[in-house]
């Protein structure tokens, strides 16, 4: 597979975008345009996203589907379910993508047990969706960046431009902005893309860029997610939801009567 240039790369992507309807029609779209053939999911689950991307592409080779599927200690997720759940999520994705079993490698295990399994340079695309706390986004990312080749790519999901995905009970979901600093760190172009996504290129020259294809990311410090007003409203909203709906309903009204205090 030939490199592409990076002004092909972004013609490409945007192309993407502009058809996609949904997260799995994003990269079913960008698969076939850059003819990914070799790619991992990191994070797998109950193997809708594999099952989807197997069925609309047909030229992929090999897939590698790595995800502990068991109950982890340090974890704290909503998806971090108990072991019997999670195994049930294991058989479930294995019956999904079994019309692709020849294509299918699955690696049971965290990215940290299992990523010497994968050669360097192997892979076109790899596809991050697992542990998203600042931990588990760092620990894939710079574990599984060896193994994908020169101008190959890595994408991911929950790129959410707020920290807070899940309640307070919850470690902060950290992909944005740490893969912006990861594509710094590594002179790589990285894009924003619609539904959460990203996707940075591994280029043979250091180049970082970041492009906001949504117009929805700014600022890529913390400091104003982590302030004790922000974080007292999210507790707010948390244990008083109707309260705080009523009170946000009143200000709307409030400031259609009085544009000018805005």
């Amino acid at each position: 597979m030939q490199m592409l240039a990076m002004g092909a790369v972004d013609d490409r992507l945007r192309a993407c975008v502009s058809q996609a309807g949904s997260r799995l029609d994003l990269w079913v779209e960008f698969k076939k345009s850059m003819n990914i053939e070799r790619m991992a999911e990191i994070g797998v689950y109950r193997g809708d996203f594999a099952q989807g991307i197997l069925t609309a592409c047909e030229t992929m080779k090999a897939y590698y589907m790595i995800d502990p599927w068991r109950h982890l200690d340090n974890w704290n997720k909503p998806s971090n379910h108990e072991h019997a759940v999670l195994e049930q999520c294991f058989h479930e994705t294995m019956r999904k993508t079994d019309f692709a079993a020849t294509k299918r490698i699955v690696l049971r295990g965290k990215t940290t047990e299992v990523a010497e399994k994968l050669a360097d340079g192997e892979l076109d695309f790899v596809y991050i969706d697992g542990d998203h706390t600042l931990r588990g986004i760092a620990i894939d990312l710079i574990r599984l960046y060896a193994k994908v080749r020169t101008g190959g790519f890595v994408g991911g999901d929950d790129f959410n431009n707020s920290i807070w995905e899940h309640k307070t009970e919850f470690e902060p979901t950290l992909v944005f902005p740490f893969a912006v600093y990861f594509a710094e760190a590594v002179g790589a172009r990285i894009y924003a893309l619609p539904y959460s996504q990203f996707c940075l290129q591994k280029a043979s020259e250091s180049r970082f860029e970041f492009i906001d294809l949504t117009a929805h990311y700014g600022d890529l410090s913390l400091r104003d997610q982590v302030t004790l007003p922000k974080l007292l409203k999210i507790r707010m909203w948390e244990r008083f939801p109707g309260v705080m709906s009523v009170v946000r309903k009143t200000r709307n009204v409030f400031l259609r009567k009085n544009p000018s205090n805005r």
